[in-house]
């Protein structure tokens, strides 16, 4: 680095150090706005992981998530030396961000209001390359360029601490410079629009009306998930065992289907069928059909509960592949077209491959208008909610890894376990968990055999207020 880099990097380190000190006896109103970032970060990092921050201060962000090793890196020597003697339990270690010797990795980097500070931004992110495995997260929050000059004037007016000069980035520098260090955006939100004392204003600013346009495009912070880009190809040389779990229920003309066209994927592919309580004889067809298919690793079982999501449950449970798909029995969704799905998902280019049938045309009567309808109405809620694209959220034909459904389903009592169907238990869960989502395209079929277990006015309303409890869950926190 050169001597204006040095001269940058002593002035900012003389003034985070005299910071710490005026701390103590002057600690402004930013420790409000500190309070909500760590709220944020709480909904957004789960207890128990791997976490470093880069530019952790005095270390309160880091204590506040729970990791299971937790470090932070301050370049000022003051703030590492007080966050050591307030969270003696954690790792903290003055140093530059721009130069890291860390040969560990982690599952979660934070840079929380660091980049208005950096004298090379993208420099900063190729170092975190080197920390970063292909799970890990990356979030950053910093502030919107609109209230530039209101937090310069609450400074002079002595209602914050006095300010040194800083970088004002745009989101979309900011992804420009991930991009160009090989990372790729997950999702954003804004956040923050009351940054001071009030409980009240608080609930009402912060949790709801920054959430909403066109207040949210008064927000503070804009915050940042990326991760690490996938390569061109598998970047393992093993391929994963794969299990299809197919619900059925009343879907006796499908299954012949079924066994002849799912073709074998991965290492290995097993075919878990569930069956529902059916009123034909779907049970005794798939045990026939086994039999007739001695070659293909199949299992039937029947479910206890009601509903596909319960059978999807009961199918990943006894599932002993690295991959799970979910089927439909009603063949709506073809078979053949399940390897693009298991490609996309072991390729790296995503980590939640769901289905979308709004794309390409569909055969007549393939699905009816107000299912339509409803479909368009979710897409719109969910990607509102996910901060995600969601186009299709009730294609039954969903594709994850095994132990990511595993996070998922610890994660569960979050949601609350009451998604009849199952979509929204899997999407709601990965979205949760910062994973890539991605949809692929299908052409969505009309049925041959049976009629459609969809009620669609009971079960609209059933979604409608599932999404109305998810908001809670997801958005307004």
């Amino acid at each position: 680095m050169d001597n204006q880099f040095n001269t940058y990097t002593k002035r900012r380190i003389e003034y985070y150090d005299a910071q710490a000190c005026r701390a103590d006896t002057r600690p402004g109103l930013g420790r409000y706005y500190r309070r909500r970032v760590a709220e944020i970060y709480r909904h957004l990092v789960a207890e128990g992981l791997r976490v470093i921050e880069l530019g952790s201060a005095q270390g309160g962000l880091l204590a506040a998530l729970r990791p299971s090793y937790g470090l932070g890196i301050d370049f000022s020597g003051e703030m590492a030396r007080r966050a050591r003697a307030s969270y003696p339990h954690l790792n903290f270690i003055p140093g530059d961000v721009h130069l890291l010797d860390i040969e560990e990795k982690f599952d979660v980097v934070i840079l929380s209001d660091l980049l208005h500070d950096l004298w090379d931004v993208e420099a900063v992110f190729n170092q975190i390359s080197k920390i970063a495995a292909p799970h890990t997260r990356i979030i950053i929050n910093i502030y919107s360029r609109l209230w530039e000059m209101p937090l310069k004037a609450a400074s002079l007016l002595g209602l914050t601490h006095p300010r040194i000069e800083q970088n004002w980035l745009t989101v979309e520098d900011i992804e420009n410079m991930l991009y160009l260090q090989g990372f790729e955006v997950i999702s954003r939100r804004r956040e923050i629009l009351w940054p001071l004392p009030g409980e009240l204003l608080n609930m009402l600013l912060n949790r709801v009306l920054v959430k909403t346009w066109p207040m949210s495009e008064l927000a503070l912070s804009n915050f940042i998930i990326c991760r690490p880009m996938p390569p061109n190809k598998d970047s393992d040389n093993t391929p994963p065992t794969v299990s299809v779990v197919i619900p059925a229920r009343n879907e006796a003309g499908n299954i012949a289907s079924i066994f002849e066209r799912t073709p074998q994927m991965g290492k290995l592919t097993e075919l878990i069928f569930v069956e529902g309580h059916s009123t034909d004889s779907t049970y005794e067809v798939i045990e026939r059909e086994i039999k007739n298919h001695p070659g293909i690793n199949a299992s039937l079982y029947r479910q206890s509960g009601k509903g596909k999501g319960d059978a999807v449950r009961l199918g990943f449970e006894k599932a002993g592949g690295d991959v799970l798909m979910i089927l439909d029995a009603d063949m709506t969704v073809a078979p053949e077209d399940l390897p693009r799905f298991y490609h996309a998902l072991c390729s790296g280019k995503g980590e939640f491959i769901n289905g979308v049938r709004l794309v390409y045309s569909m055969e007549d009567n393939a699905m009816r208008f107000f299912n339509q309808v409803g479909n368009k109405f979710f897409s719109l809620a969910f990607s509102w909610l996910l901060g995600q694209p969601i186009k299709d959220t009730l294609c039954g034909t969903k594709v994850i890894l095994k132990n990511d459904y595993e996070k998922i389903a610890l994660n569960r009592p979050y949601f609350g376990d009451f998604d009849p169907f199952g979509d929204f238990d899997l999407l709601f869960g990965a979205a949760k968990l910062n994973l890539k989502i991605v949809e692929m395209p299908i052409r969505y079929r009309q049925r041959l055999y049976g009629t459609t277990n969809i009620q669609r006015w009971s079960h609209g309303w059933l979604l409608l207020k599932m999404v109305v409890f998810a908001a809670s869950r997801v958005k307004f926190v």
